[in-house]
């Protein structure tokens, strides 16, 4: 394990998290004198750099096995000009992930890296439209891609490999940002800068230790690796709690949705699956705690999953969910939700960050997805907050749950009714598991047994 602040080679970094690696080389004729500027010493100090790091580039790529998966790795060598982008980088990484393409394996970039070469100028620059072009092709392909962010990552190396891909993780403190160390205006905030904000910001699905770091990689390569063209349906999840009764009024149901006793998404997912890993943030400055989602091992068996956990959910939680849902799809992964929820966010921050297009998002989604997802109605399901969440056709209930269009509170006072009269809208509402079920909302209502 390497010191804290110490910054790993390439070949370092490929051994933390590899059991084997095959390096790849392409062959090609370093570039002549000073590059395409005739940038003056820059040839000598390539051939610096080339000395002192073993590297002919700033990136080293080839086929690895991660955790027994079969994978290719590319990981960036920052002793070679701070890991800088330039003609040659492109040359190799779009090998990579040509490569990854090629053999349909999952691509893990190990990425440290200040940014664009500049003494390549604008042909350093353009390179990140080759790695651009790479990473649609292999999303079109069906590959997943995992970034695991070093420090530093930075510039375009930040914004193509690493924001672009499937997964991103990063070590702890590391330095994450478009905007390098000396480039950021002054009084900025330093930490935005680093993977901790950038894992508040919903641009980092998580902060990672190094001790961590191979058994996670390996999870995530074999969820990203392991899926299937026409993947089985998600099993649907038994009821927990001591209470399986179904209610006898409407008001019944609602209060036992609303009891704060009953198990919530997190028992849930711990229930079902035997290990999880987290998906954070919506990719455009949000994340929403009340909204977990991930991937997670359920008998052996990689499923996708976004639960709601009771609150009221925000944008960021939407565009989250779409993310995973799109994802799973990609990769060949089934998906499961959890349904529970008094609505969306209906506050004036909410309506500032597009709660209408996130949540409009989130039923395109689920209503294009290619791959079947399972839904659970666990507890409130309150109103088109909590349905865009629910696939149609295939959402089951709890007998402590409700679905309903409007809460019977807000029901009430909209047709003006005086408050005694809340528990009769109630059961006009029909909102009772058994009501949904006869309704065709609901395929049916589970049990405390496995379903």
């Amino acid at each position: 394990m390497a010191d804290p602040g110490v910054r790993i080679s390439a070949r370092e970094a490929i051994a933390l998290v590899c059991d084997a690696f095959t390096e790849h080389e392409l062959g090609e004729v370093p570039p002549a004198g000073d590059g395409p500027l005739g940038w003056e010493g820059y040839g000598a100090a390539r051939d610096r750099a080339a000395r002192r790091t073993g590297s002919a580039e700033s990136v080293v790529y080839g086929e690895a096995s991660c955790g027994g998966v079969p994978c290719v790795v590319l990981s960036f060598e920052f002793g070679f000009l701070g890991g800088s982008l330039g003609e040659r980088t492109g040359d190799r990484l779009e090998a990579a992930y040509a490569l990854a393409r090629e053999l349909r394996r999952p691509l893990v970039s190990l990425i440290a890296t200040g940014g664009s070469r500049m003494q390549e100028g604008m042909v350093a620059l353009g390179q990140l439209q080759r790695v651009a072009r790479a990473s649609v092709l292999l999303r079109e392909a069906g590959v997943g891609h995992l970034a695991v962010l070093r420090d530093p990552t930075t510039g375009g190396g930040w914004a193509t490999l690493g924001a672009g891909a499937d997964v991103v993780l990063a070590l702890p403190g590391a330095q994450v940002g478009f905007a390098g160390s000396r480039v950021r205006p002054p009084g900025a905030d330093p930490a935005a800068y680093t993977a901790e904000g950038q894992l508040a910001a919903g641009q980092v699905d998580d902060v990672v230790p190094e001790h961590a770091l191979r058994d996670t990689v390996a999870f995530w390569a074999g969820a990203l690796g392991g899926g299937d063209t026409a993947p089985a349906a998600a099993p649907v999840p038994r009821a927990l709690g001591a209470e399986v009764r179904l209610p006898r009024s409407g008001m019944d149901a609602v209060e036992a949705a609303r009891d704060p006793r009953r198990p919530r998404a997190a028992a849930y997912l711990d229930d079902y699956f035997t290990r999880r890993e987290p998906l954070r943030g919506d990719r455009c400055g949000g994340d929403d705690p009340g909204m977990l989602c991930g991937v997670g091992l359920h008998r052996g068996r990689p499923v996708a999953y976004a639960a709601q956990a009771g609150t009221a959910t925000r944008p960021a939680g939407y565009r989250t969910a779409a993310r995973v849902v799109e994802l799973a799809g990609r990769i060949g992964l089934p998906v499961l939700t959890l349904v529970d929820t008094p609505g969306a966010a209906n506050d004036a921050e909410a309506e500032r960050a597009g709660a209408g297009a996130a949540i409009a998002g989130l039923f395109g989604a689920i209503a294009a997805a290619r791959t079947p997802v399972t839904s659970l109605l666990i507890g409130e399901g309150g109103s088109g907050g909590a349905l865009a969440l629910a696939a149609p056709g295939r959402t089951w209930a709890t007998p402590d749950s409700y679905f309903s269009v409007i809460a019977p509170e807000w029901a009430a006072a909209i047709l003006k009714r005086d408050p005694s009269r809340v528990a009769h809208t109630a059961d006009q509402l029909r909102l009772r598991p058994q009501d949904l079920a006869e309704l065709g909302v609901v395929r049916g209502i589970v049990g405390p047994a496995p379903h």
